[in-house]
């Protein structure tokens, strides 16, 4: 059955889902749309809420990369059978989903002056406050969320490259679970060999 990862050609959170099937070895078509030139009206009529990614196989078409991540994650073992560790991780993926809301926030101003003033909180305030936490957490348990390799920190390491990518900075460097986990993730077996064939990703120029 043919699949498809439609989004644009930058990092972020859909980044994990492209790191999970490479890992996992699922073939599928990485449909790249361009950011600058995004919409593209006719094509966004025909997504279900009007906004990337979606994903798509044969007939079907899902949306939302929280719930399209872990579908590309089910029938691997970065899926936990335990109901309370699939609780931990969700909620531990909702707190990376609210740190990187300041991320949207940041590339959504206009005002370059606002611009420059929402990076210096993120910089000096936000990152601490979230990253403190994840490393705690992190190095509570061997280095994963739960103990061992599972979704959540694919979007962990997914999201660290979008800030790093927009805002000029790496954030892992203070955090140092934080940074051997980023590295263990990007020379996983697939990931490695898909970030070689990949051209470097940059900060894309949005459309005014």
């Amino acid at each position: 059955m043919a699949k498809k990862l439609h989004y644009f050609n930058v990092n972020g959170v859909t980044e994990a889902i492209r790191y999970i099937l490479h890992y996992t070895k699922q073939e599928f078509e990485d449909i790249r749309h361009d950011l600058a030139t995004w919409p593209d009206e006719q094509f966004k009529k025909a997504l279900p809420f009007g906004q990337l990614p979606i994903y798509v196989e044969g007939d079907k078409v899902l949306n939302q990369s929280l719930a399209i991540t872990k579908y590309v994650a089910r029938d691997s073992d970065l899926i936990p059978a335990d109901h309370w560790q699939q609780a931990v991780l969700d909620s531990t993926v909702h707190n990376i989903y609210d740190f990187a809301k300041s991320l949207v926030q940041y590339n959504q101003e206009k005002d370059e002056t606002k611009k420059e003033a929402l990076k210096k909180v993120i910089v000096e305030e936000t990152v601490d406050f979230y990253f403190s936490r994840f490393e705690k957490h992190l190095a509570d348990n061997g280095g994963f969320f739960i103990g061992k390799l599972s979704w959540a920190e694919f979007i962990l390491v997914g999201v660290i490259e979008g800030f790093n990518i927009f805002l000029g900075i790496e954030i892992e460097k203070n955090y140092p679970t934080v940074k051997k986990l980023v590295e263990k993730i990007t020379h996983l077996p697939g990931v490695k060999e898909y970030i070689a064939s990949r051209e470097p990703y940059k900060a894309p120029q949005l459309r005014k």
